[in-house]
């Protein structure tokens, strides 16, 4: 009943690159009983990932913030119900918008595609047309992911997206207008410089930065912030050292 006296788990998660993160937590919440709980640390707000598992497992999913802000967001999560959770065959993933707060959907979605690997595939379940998320997509993605309606029936929509295979590199597309290194300056400032240079390039210009620790939160911002289209590429992936390449594509998706 009262599991006070028990040691819960704490796991800092920021040392996983972020589909780890994802992954290892959601086979973690599945096999956990019923009452029980485990903590977890990570660099950003992991709020897509509540959803992710209310998506999945359904109503059952106790979320407590123990620390907010910064790189350090604390959660305590824990399985208030028995439930069997979707079993995936065709999808990587789910999101249920129905589950989702309509402010949410957007920064919920896009953060969590940007994680999936090429060829995987998100499934989104909404009561209404989702065009908006959509036209999102046309114009930051084009034809580098699908969108296929499963189901269009009042009341339910079921679509899936897939991130499909990139068939180029970012070698040669790009004409380097600055490279930086954010390691000296705070976290807030490392942020202000980042999406600084992001708007100050123009289309067919890119920037590179080096950073301590996985800046794949800037990443998301971008994409959930920004209606330009752009590309990222990690030109070194750590541990001690993150280099990133962002470029703003040349060319308008509709």
């Amino acid at each position: 009943m009262n599991n006070t006296s028990q040691k819960i788990e704490e796991l800092d998660v920021r040392v996983w690159v972020p589909i780890k993160r994802h992954e290892n937590l959601l086979r973690m919440f599945k096999e956990l009983p019923v009452n029980e709980s485990f903590i977890f640390i990570n660099d950003h707000d992991p709020l897509p990932l509540y959803y992710e598992f209310r998506s999945i497992h359904g109503d059952v999913v106790g979320w407590e913030y123990l620390q907010r802000g910064g790189r350090d967001w604390k959660v305590k999560v824990t399985r208030t119900e028995h439930s069997v959770g979707r079993e995936f065959t065709d999808i990587s993933t789910l999101m249920d918008l129905r589950k989702i707060k309509n402010e949410d959907w957007k920064h919920v979605v896009f953060h969590r595609y940007g994680m999936m690997k090429e060829g995987d595939t998100m499934e989104v379940i909404a009561e209404q047309n989702p065009d908006e998320i959509q036209t999102i997509f046309k114009d930051k993605f084009g034809e580098q992911h699908t969108w296929n309606y499963k189901k269009e029936i009042p009341g339910e929509y079921v679509i899936h997206i897939t991130k499909k295979m990139e068939g180029e590199e970012l070698e040669d597309e790009f004409m380097i207008v600055q490279e930086f290194d954010v390691r000296p300056y705070h976290p807030a400032a490392r942020h202000e410089m980042v999406f600084t240079a992001f708007d100050e390039l123009k289309p067919g210009e890119a920037f590179i930065f080096i950073n301590d620790h996985d800046p794949k939160p800037l990443y998301y911002q971008i994409e959930a912030e920004s209606n330009e289209p752009f590309k990222w590429e990690y030109l070194i992936a750590g541990p001690d050292d993150w280099k990133v390449k962002v470029g703003k594509t040349t060319n308008s998706k509709q």
